[in-house]
């Protein structure tokens, strides 16, 4: 069945109460946000809305008809009211007079600025004539899963005058653009009683003069796919039937987390890309199924998915009933390497004369039979939406080939989209990527005042953070607090004890399965102590080392095995403390651990440089404000060393230094990031200290 999930029909959430009082404007920004609400209608960034509304002219105060229509780049579901542009009505009716043709129809892009009402600087989709040129006020384009699953079908006409009957059209296969505008007008004037149109191999577009009638038109139509197809589908096998079955949850995990960091590895030669895993019940089913090979090999079938998901996914050599994940992994640089050399051979097969430079070959989408769906992308929330196109070429796939057969964009259709001089136009208009953009950090001491400051540095830099701690509640509050301000796409956070080795393994394995792998890992977790060397426990001094000495070293086992199965190099950063170099009173065993992390930093330096892992330290002292180790006795136990009451403490350790200054935990984050980041692309074995200049700890 096309949609066997509970309550498969969509429901009317329109409210008439709220949208009593709405402009048009208002009404169209209402419809859009109920329509993208729900990914059965339309997945991010797809499809587009729009509505016809008399507005006053800014210059000669007359009422005239403006389209309000979802701008370039724009998602309905989130879309807010400067989300759409607005054009002259009568200008883009007065377009048809400059075209020149079907082989002209992109210079028509140029010419929509022109028609701006109200000097809108949001850009104009390559969809806007569509929608200026349906004779009717309100119009809706959608790509439910439903309807593609009816576009994509070798009788994909015969079956919509199944279903439908007169009351929603057909059109053959054209590429969005000024042409298909003229053909839906023609299509509407020829068939006034019709309120929408499929459009083969890509979407549903419905219309009405009402903005009421137009979403409750979208919602009855799209249901009525839905229905068609569970009756028709009923008691069939999907894809031919299941081959085999799906591993289990945590064995699905496993396989991930090792063929992430090894394909991350293979395909981030000049950018580094991020991971996504899926092994949600769709995917499952297509991947354990017969015909996944035969319908993946022909590709998607609507533009929004091809774009996303690229000209075909790769399919990884993985067999479920007899798993050898070793053989699959050493398999693997073959595969990406075949699956390079095919997607060059397809763009010279279809390239133009002025077509742009062939772009990153490697695939998007890789399917492991039993396991699941991995995605790839230069961020996370762009793989984490890849996979969801997939997803839904999945269930376009499973109706499409449970009625018909399934057919994919042809070849030169899907080229000419890809590269299409439009797209390539939006490409190089895009923002420079930020710094650390690609780059995956795990930090551990995560809740605390240093560990969440490096955190929030290097978020801002496009990072992508999984954070540690063994503080749970402390954890979740500032991973909230971090998603808050940042993205819920870019952090994640995990519960470790940096002294468990299963705790540590389990959460780099967590890092390789969220994100792909692992680019930089700050060693901060950390506790304090402070006792006169013969009131020194053995359990104080062991607690010490282990977690200050053992845990730095578990951590970083562990991101050396991830970073080396990646082959991109890495940076480690290890937070150690001015007691690494200075001895203190009354610490001896604190300094002693913190000198051991000094030392570890110093061969990981040796060890790792050959892979290209850089391994450096920031020595901080007297980070006070925002430090979970001076919440404790430590900030007792440090004034009484130095005969200070507690208020005191921090004005004494100001004074102390060469510098009289504080020094708080963003100042340790920021010599952390110089440390991570390219800056310092030829500087390893080295330290930093950020104390505001202390004479003991000089380095040299």
């Amino acid at each position: 069945m096309l949609n066997t999930a509970a309550a498969s029909r969509l429901e009317n959430k329109w409210d008439d109460e709220k949208a009593s009082s709405m402009s048009g404007a208002e009404l169209l920004r209402y419809r859009s946000n109920l329509l993208g609400s729900d990914k059965r209608i339309t997945n991010y960034g797809g499809g587009n809305t729009s509505a016809k509304v008399l507005e006053k002219d800014p210059l000669t105060g007359e009422q005239v008809e403006v389209l309000w229509v979802k701008g370039s780049g724009g998602d309905v579901g989130t879309i807010a009211m400067d989300g759409f542009a607005t054009l002259y009505m009568d200008r883009l009716r007065a377009l048809k007079d400059l075209y020149r043709g079907v082989q002209f129809e992109d210079e028509m892009v140029g010419y929509l600025p022109h028609c701006t009402f109200n000097i809108n600087p949001r850009t104009a989709s390559i969809d806007t004539p569509l929608h200026a040129y349906v004779p009717k006020v309100h119009v809706d384009h959608m790509h439910p899963d439903a309807i593609i699953a009816i576009a994509a079908s070798a009788d994909s006409k015969a079956i919509t005058r199944d279903i439908f009957g007169d009351d929603i059209g057909w059109l053959p296969w054209k590429r969005p653009g000024y042409e298909l505008g003229l053909w839906l007008e023609k299509f509407c004037l020829e068939n006034p009683h019709a309120s929408g149109v499929v459009l083969e191999n890509h979407g549903l577009f419905t219309w009405a003069d009402d903005a009421r009638a137009c979403y409750e038109t979208t919602i009855k139509t799209i249901n009525k796919a839905i229905e068609w197809f569970e009756k028709k589908t009923a008691g069939k096998e999907s894809f031919g039937g299941p081959a085999h079955d799906a591993l289990p949850a945590a064995e699905r995990q496993g396989v991930a987390a090792r063929l992430m960091p090894a394909i991350r590895g293979m395909i981030s030669s000049k950018q580094h890309m991020v991971g996504h895993f899926d092994d949600s019940d769709p995917v499952l089913e297509f991947v354990c199924s017969r015909n996944m090979a035969s319908l993946a090999a022909l590709g998607t079938s609507c533009p929004d998915h091809f774009l996303r998901t690229k000209i075909r996914p790769l399919v990884v050599d993985f067999d479920p009933q007899a798993p050898n994940l070793e053989s699959t992994l050493s398999g693997l640089a073959a595969a990406v390497a075949a699956y390079r050399d095919d997607y060059a051979a397809y763009y010279e097969r279809c390239k133009h004369t002025d077509s742009a430079a062939l772009r990153d070959p490697n695939a998007v989408v890789y399917l492991a039979r039993g396991v699941g769906m991995i995605t790839f992308a230069k961020d996370k929330a762009t793989a984490r939406i890849s996979a969801e196109f997939y997803t839904n070429a999945i269930n376009v796939m499973r109706g499409a080939s449970g009625v018909s057969t399934y057919r994919g964009l042809p070849e030169q259709e899907a080229f000419d989209i890809e590269y299409w001089r439009l797209e390539e136009a939006k490409l190089q208009n895009l923002p420079k990527p930020k710094s650390l953009a690609g780059k995956i950090a795990l930090v551990t001491g995560g809740a605390g005042g240093i560990g969440s400051a490096t955190a929030e540095r290097f978020l801002r830099e496009g990072a992508c953070v999984v954070l540690t701690d063994i503080d749970t509640e402390a954890l979740a509050a500032t991973a909230d607090n971090l998603m808050a301000h940042h993205s819920k796409d870019r952090v994640r956070f995990v519960a470790m004890d940096v002294t468990s080795e299963e705790a540590v393994e389990a959460s780099f394995t967590r890092a390789a399965v969220e994100f792909g792998g692992i680019d930089i890992l700050v060693s901060n977790a950390g506790i304090a102590s402070s006792a006169p060397v013969e009131d020194t426990t053995l359990d104080l001094w062991e607690k010490n080392m282990s977690i200050l000495s053992t845990g730095y070293f578990l951590v970083s086992r562990a991101a050396f095995k991830l970073m080396k199965a990646q082959d991109i190099g890495g940076s480690i950063v290890f937070i150690g403390s001015k007691n690494g170099l200075a001895a203190s009173p009354d610490a001896s065993a604190y300094c002693t651990a913190k000198a051991s992390e000094l030392h570890l930093a110093r061969c990981l330096a040796l060890e790792g440089a050959s892979a290209g892992i850089r391994v450096n330290v920031v020595n901080p002292d007297a980070v006070l404000r925002g430090s979970k180790i001076w919440s404790g006795n430590w900030l007792k136990e440090r004034a009484e060393a130095h005969g200070k009451d507690t208020s005191e403490l921090e004005e004494h350790y100001r004074q102390r230094s060469l510098l009289k200054r504080s020094v708080l935990p963003e100042d340790v984050a920021e010599a952390t990031y110089f440390l991570a980041s390219n800056a310092s692309a030829k500087s390893t074995g080295n330290i930093i200290n950020v104390d505001s200049g202390n004479v003991q700890a000089f380095t040299r």
